[in-house]
């Protein structure tokens, strides 16, 4: 190819997807930011104490006040100082029965959520703004655990947490000046301003392809110049 068309090719190109690459490196600068600036994950491990010697029922009886579910996992959780079943069925929300004296609790789901996240804040108060059965722009695909609760702190800081009792812990935690960086980044590396996932991955692939066209006829232009002024 003529070295004058791939310099034209290159120019034009670099101009054109000189945005997308401004983008990504201003990304990771902010990605370096909130490396220093926020919080490693939360730990995916249930916390606080169980008290063994207050149970006084087995797994079986505890199944056995679920007539017809079909256990896939039983664990036992410490809620409000009383220890509890949360029975996992193949179709339903985890079931809860005392391991006290055996009553059934559907609203035992909610509330060892909220004690999980008011735990992890310090024992403040919370309240329950959200339950989660896919991601959205603020608890997105990398935290990877649904269903999860979100509660929200009444503080300045506008502290929220989000809470999974499948894994008895919080999944991850944020407030208005992380999340402002988080959509910094998430806006300008993974242009997630653009809410269509199939139009945003176009757009990703041409960006990007057309940055490494960009490269490519870089090098190509610098080995035709070259080969040309060292013969």
């Amino acid at each position: 190819m003529n070295p004058r068309s791939v310099r034209k090719l290159h120019r034009w190109l670099g101009l054109l997807f000189s945005v997308s690459i401004l983008m990504s490196s201003l990304s990771g600068v902010i990605h370096t930011v909130m490396t220093r600036t926020q919080s490693p994950p939360p730990q995916a491990r249930p916390g606080g104490a169980l008290n063994t010697a207050a149970i006084r029922i087995g797994p079986a009886e505890a199944l056995a006040k679920l007539p017809g579910v079909a256990a896939q996992a039983i664990n036992i959780r410490e809620i409000g100082g009383e220890p509890w079943y949360q029975i996992y069925s193949p179709k339903a929300a985890p079931a809860y029965i005392s391991a006290v004296d055996g009553r059934f609790d559907p609203a035992q789901d909610e509330r060892y959520a909220a004690e999980i996240a008011s735990t992890f804040l310090g024992g403040v108060f919370v309240k329950k703004t959200a339950f989660l059965t896919a991601f959205d722009s603020e608890y997105i695909n990398i935290f990877r655990i649904l269903p999860v609760y979100r509660f929200d702190a009444a503080d300045a800081a506008e502290t929220r947490v989000y809470v999974s009792t499948t894994t008895g812990s919080v999944t991850r935690h944020t407030d208005r000046e992380r999340q402002f960086e988080a959509n910094i980044f998430s806006n300008f590396h993974k242009l997630a301003f653009i809410r269509d996932k199939n139009a945003r991955d176009i757009v990703l692939g041409v960006l990007t392809g057309g940055a490494a066209l960009a490269a490519i006829a870089g090098i190509v232009l610098f080995l035709a110049t070259r080969s040309r002024t060292t013969s």
